[in-house]
């Protein structure tokens, strides 16, 4: 009788591979509970003085200040990541964001935290994202066996996609019920995440090449990304998808001036992208997508445009309906308030994230599969660039739309852009459609004559 194959390990089973996880969870709960709580002040201290569109304008700007430094680092951070020990460079920038969030927290007890004080702190956290984003992603493959990377790649994205849920939602409680709680608890998670990447003994590192200039070394993860239309196609994809579709920006004037649910509100539909995303994030860590990738991507970036439909649309629908909140009495005779927009808008949310998720899983895989490791710094910082081109620009487009459209318009209208570009992205990248699986279909050869591996 023919031996069956041992089963890949599972990641959790690696203990380098736990510490990262739980240091990457602690570091997204607090980094996006500090986001949360960040465009909450700067909304609270432009409408003070400002009507809704300009405070929107504003909020979107706290966005393209992330941006800005991220896009002007993303050619160095990433032949950094390549070079440098991955695991000192998380630890410096999660001290830095360790002190960034003290400062804050001590502003704001002082009351004496300002619009430009907030601003710098948004800069400095783009500067941080800018070294550790390349560096979490590059080292993540370092960590474990190859047949074992697409789950170590869905349990790492539960990891970040969790943190969105514990984040926000944690971020706009403690707020609500007191600021410095709220501060104090994102240091304190910066500080735990900082403790697990020291207990994160030594891993590979590519070795760095010293026969290639640094400028053309940078360049290399460029050409490579535009020679491989695999990962070209799934990096460009969400981009312009996220930069259209990118609502989680407008969450503060929703629950502030629409849905007027406050922070405790406004962390509970910041959390509802996460929700689905983890349920979707933790089903793939148990069960693989092994099949049709390319073409499951592209159905869930439809689905994701459309979750997002749904949540701009949600408040004309209850109001078109007659639907007026209302209390439900649960057995026993305990009072329910029930509010048909909010729970209708985070419904649509939920399943955004749901989606959202499955193509980040795919596209994550992809990217890292298809990459070989001397370039995997490089590759994920021009990925990074994307993604913080998509978020913090898609922030700053939505504060705009929303300053001309009002929140309900800019909304509907990223939803409606966001799947006529899915649609044209299938038709000029048939390569997406023809993924059938996760690997590469040959062997790559890492940094050839020319400095560009093949893909």
């Amino acid at each position: 009788m023919r031996p069956t194959e041992d089963p890949p390990l599972h990641p959790l089973r690696i203990a380098n591979f736990r510490a990262y996880w739980l240091s990457r969870f602690a570091g997204t709960v607090a980094l996006s509970a500090q986001g949360i709580i960040i465009g909450w002040q700067v909304y609270g201290i432009a409408r003070q003085t400002m009507p809704i569109n300009e405070a929107a304008f504003l909020l979107g700007m706290i966005g393209l200040v992330q941006f800005v430094p991220l896009f002007l680092l993303t050619p160095v951070v990433g032949l950094v990541a390549d070079s440098v020990d991955r695991r000192w460079i998380v630890r410096g920038t999660t001290l830095l964001l360790t002190i960034n969030a003290l400062m804050l927290g001590l502003l704001t007890w002082a009351d004496r935290l300002t619009l430009p004080f907030l601003f710098a702190a948004a800069v400095f956290v783009g500067i941080a994202r800018a070294f550790s984003g390349p560096a979490y992603s590059a080292l993540a493959p370092n960590l474990v066996p190859r047949e074992s990377l697409p789950t170590a790649i869905a349990i790492s994205t539960l990891a970040w996609q969790t943190g969105t849920i514990a984040g926000p939602s944690v971020g706009g409680l403690l707020y609500a019920i007191h600021p410095d709680i709220a501060y104090g608890t994102v240091a304190g998670l910066f500080i735990l995440a900082l403790g697990l990447m020291f207990l994160i003994g030594k891993v590979p590192q590519p070795a760095a090449q010293s026969d290639r200039h640094p400028l053309q070394r940078i360049l290399d993860g460029f050409r490579y990304v535009r020679a491989n239309r695999l990962v070209l196609a799934a990096i460009t994809l969400d981009l312009f998808v996220v930069l259209l579709a990118g609502a989680t920006a407008l969450l503060p004037i929703y629950a502030r001036d629409i849905l007027h649910v406050g922070a405790s509100g406004l962390g509970i539909l910041a959390a509802g992208m996460g929700i689905g995303a983890a349920v979707a994030s933790l089903w793939f860590s148990f069960r693989p997508m092994k099949t049709n990738v390319g073409a499951k991507m592209l159905a869930s970036v439809i689905v994701f445009a459309l979750g997002i439909l749904a949540f701009g649309l949600a408040t004309p629908i209850t109001a078109a309906a007659g639907l007026a909140p209302a209390t439900i009495r649960l057995p026993g005779g305990t009072p329910l308030f029930v509010h048909p927009t909010f729970l209708l808008s985070l419904v649509a949310l939920v399943l955004a994230g749901a989606a959202d998720m499955v193509s980040v899983y795919v596209r994550t895989s992809l990217i890292q599969l298809h990459t070989p490791d001397a370039m995997r710094g490089r590759v994920s910082a021009v990925s990074q660039l994307t993604i913080s081109a998509s978020n913090e620009l898609g922030e700053a487009q939505s504060g705009l739309a929303a300053s001309l459209l009002g929140p309900v318009g800019a909304v509907v209208f990223g939803g409606c852009a966001a799947i006529a570009i899915t649609l044209l992205w299938s038709r000029l990248f048939p390569e997406l459609k023809r993924a059938r699986t996760f690997d590469p279909p040959e062997i790559l050869n890492v940094e050839p004559q020319h400095g560009v591996a093949q893909p």
